[in-house]
């Protein structure tokens, strides 16, 4: 656990030895997984063992390094290629996050660039590149929670989707980022947490963290949230983000378009915090995304027990699209970026 807000640590680089904390046991169970294989971790990605766009991408750097550690005796481009090969492998745990991606193309990108290196050394600085790159995230979520602080207000109520926490990052999160400064603070105020069906993130995950570190938080069913707006009790919506497009449009768990739609009925601020690696200029608007199907079992079970006939056709994307029109401002670690998104995106990282 991390400081005094009793953080979970998600995922921890220790002696070349991988762990993380597996998220499907949560919160029944708190359960830590060596990762010992590269197999091991796209298969811990893709049972959303590990999840969170910013986590799943420290994930795929230590994923990459844990998979080269018995590959130093290769000369240098056999080497290279098999980074490439492992790194084409870990991308295609899961589409619609382009958190994994960036972390790979990086550490690709950081061996291309070192010149004539012996191998040897060169594994030594993908290994630094994969620390770096999970100190850095460590970094942008507090600096997200800094820029995110100032929107909570004294008793207010605070809603959001799916699990953009301590769980979902490498620490503070980036949704959550705010409120845990916030809370830090003094200021009082709510939390109404989605329970994000199909497989209860917000029910499962948010709760439990937010629970942990002592904030004032209610869960209540997805389709409850119109309800709760129509009371007043909502004053602000924060959610995080998988991906953003070039045009501020932004991919995140499935609902949360359904919430954005709500906010802008009920005349409700809707933000939504990201780190500059959650945001794709290669990808022009949300039409782009590709999103990401699961299986059917998700939909047809609760927990265990099916809950629909057998035989029946499903649909379970992961996740959807909020036009960049519904979003009134992103939360990033340089600043709050607001209308129009896709200058102002343009403008903020033209670099």
């Amino acid at each position: 656990m991390l400081n005094s807000l009793n953080l979970p640590e998600t995922l921890t680089w220790k002696a070349g030895e991988f762990y993380l904390l597996d998220q499907t046991q949560l919160p029944l169970a708190t359960v830590i997984e060596k990762q010992e294989t590269l197999e091991q971790v796209w298969d811990s990605i893709k049972r959303l063992k590990v999840r969170g766009a910013p986590a799943i991408g420290v994930a795929g750097a230590y994923g990459l390094v844990l998979g080269l550690q018995g590959k130093t005796d290769l000369d240098r481009p056999r080497f290279l290629a098999e980074l490439e090969r492992q790194a084409a492998y870990l991308d295609s745990a899961r589409p619609t996050a382009v958190n994994l991606h960036w972390a790979l193309t990086r550490m690709v990108e950081k061996a291309n660039a070192l010149g004539d290196l012996p191998v040897a050394d060169l594994y030594s600085q993908l290994e630094a590149e994969a620390i770096q790159i999970h100190t850095e995230d460590r970094q942008l979520c507090r600096q997200i929670g800094e820029q995110g602080q100032g929107l909570i207000q004294p008793q207010m109520g605070v809603l959001t989707h799916c699990n953009a926490g301590s769980l979902a990052t490498s620490e503070l999160g980036t949704a959550l980022a705010p409120l845990y400064l916030a809370h830090q603070g003094g200021v009082p105020f709510k939390v109404y947490a989605d329970e994000t069906r199909p497989l209860l993130q917000g029910a499962r995950l948010t709760t439990w963290e937010l629970q942990q570190a002592g904030i004032d938080v209610t869960l209540i069913c997805d389709n409850m949230a119109a309800h709760l707006m129509s009371q007043g009790l909502i004053n602000l919506v924060i959610v995080g983000t998988d991906r953003v497009a070039a045009n501020g449009d932004v991919a995140n768990k499935i609902g949360t378009l359904g919430v954005a739609i709500l906010a802008h009925y009920f005349k409700i601020p809707f933000y939504v915090a990201c780190p500059y690696s959650t945001i794709d200029f290669h990808t022009p608007d949300g039409q782009a995304i590709v999103i990401e199907e699961r299986g059917e079992e998700e939909v047809t079970h609760f927990g265990l027990k099916r809950t629909a006939p057998e035989g029946m056709a499903v649909r379970n994307p992961a996740f959807d699209v909020t036009p960049h029109h519904l979003v009134t401002g992103l939360i990033t670690e340089r600043g709050i970026i607001r209308s129009p998104l896709a200058t102002n995106l343009q403008q903020m990282y033209a670099s």
